[in-house]
């Protein structure tokens, strides 16, 4: 068992994040989290939090939650200018980052289209428990991800039972792609974060969004600013009648990213973490999902 005290650090604030599905609160304050075939239980009280791991595995989870990065700063560079983006800030101050497997968060991206968040994590389980190996010590009660080998012996109609619709082709040929290499996870870890934009929107199945997904919640490339339909609209209500005219006559294809970079451009290193806090602070202000 670790404890330690953080700040800038919030379990429900990250598990309600959109980020990561593999992340169950089992009661007030503790969860569990499946990552890499590991599994962990943490739980929180204010700044105070208990690790269920020793010593030697610590680091893994360490890395995992972003710990050793400076969420203060982050928060201290939200401009004063924009009060919609402090207030946001200020409702998800305990959202981190994670650092997930990257191809977990291919496949997890690809399902996310078209579906709500407790939907994205039946499908992520029941592929799980289908096809992933159980993890040793939970007595079957848990599984890792299925690797692209695992994954692969699915077929699109195995994949449709699973409800997975319209995605079961697509990630049937990405678990092809990965296991002849032509998908290299190797060579996407190392790439940089507009290398690796170009090289996954080139595969079946991803498209912008998701692939900013995958570069941000996969890669760690922060940077990163996925915009799906909640963010648009948060961009179109707190962000476009600042220069209506001008965002008036752009094409629909060039709208969105010349707002991105107009507000969000001068948060180099973490803009992606300002993506965080708006789609957060949208969804508690809603009470969705």
């Amino acid at each position: 068992m670790i404890r330690q005290t953080y700040s800038y650090f919030d379990l429900r604030q990250i598990a309600a994040s959109g980020q990561c599905f593999r992340m169950t609160e089992n009661e007030p304050g503790q969860f569990t989290v499946i990552s890499r075939g590991r599994v962990l239980t943490v739980s929180q009280e204010g700044d105070f939090f208990c690790f269920s791991c020793g010593e030697e595995e610590f680091p893994f989870w360490e890395e995992y939650f972003d710990l050793n990065a400076d969420y203060g700063l982050i928060q201290a560079a939200v401009s004063p200018k924009d009060p919609y983006l402090q207030a946001a800030a200020k409702a998800g101050q305990g959202i981190r980052i994670l650092r997930q497997d990257p191809w977990e968060m291919i496949i997890t991206f690809v399902i996310s289209q078209q579906k709500t968040i407790p939907m994205i994590r039946e499908a992520v389980e029941r592929l799980s428990a289908r096809y992933g190996s159980p993890i040793s010590g939970t007595e079957g009660r848990a599984f890792a991800f299925p690797t692209p080998d695992q994954l692969n012996q699915a077929s699109v109609e195995q994949l449709l039972e699973l409800k997975l619709g319209y995605r079961a082709k697509y990630i049937k040929r990405l678990c092809e792609d990965a296991v002849s290499k032509a998908l290299d996870l190797d060579k996407l870890t190392r790439m940089s974060y507009g290398e690796a934009m170009s090289y996954l929107t080139g595969f079946y199945g991803i498209g912008v969004k998701v692939a900013n997904c995958i570069c941000l919640f996969g890669l760690h490339h922060i940077d990163a600013f996925p915009v799906d339909t909640w963010i648009q609209k948060i961009l179109m209500r707190e962000y476009y009648p600042r220069h209506p005219r001008r965002y008036a006559a752009l094409p629909k294809s060039r709208l969105y990213p010349a707002i991105v970079q107009d507000f969000f451009g001068q948060y180099r290193g973490c803009a992606g973490v300002m993506q965080q806090y708006i789609f957060y602070y949208e969804r508690f202000r809603n009470t969705v999902d």
